[in-house]
């Protein structure tokens, strides 16, 4: 793949790739975001088959950077929520 193809879709995940809102349907929204990212690409000039070359499937690549986008934001969460739940419990004890 050629350093150009590389770039733009480094560029293009960091830029469209969010966890959706709910209800979360991965394999749809990887359809939906391929699709974008193809039209992209050709509009930069970038071939896909450069892209695919490199990566294979990319619906199946966008399926996966989905997932880890929502098990960052659930980690994000959970991290977020016990502090709050640590802040509240010690504003109980000294209240």
């Amino acid at each position: 793949m050629s350093d150009s193809a590389i770039e733009f879709l480094q560029d293009w995940i960091h830029e469209n790739v969010h966890v959706p809102p709910p209800p979360i349907k991965l394999e749809r929204e990887a359809e939906i975001l391929a699709r974008e990212c193809k039209e992209e690409a050709a509009d930069a000039g970038v071939p896909i088959e450069d892209i695919e070359e490199e990566v294979g499937d990319l619906k199946d690549l966008l399926v996966a950077k989905l997932e880890d986008a929502a098990e960052d934001e659930a980690r994000q969460l959970n991290c977020h929520g016990q502090k709050i739940s640590t802040l509240a419990a010690g504003q109980k004890r000294a209240i």
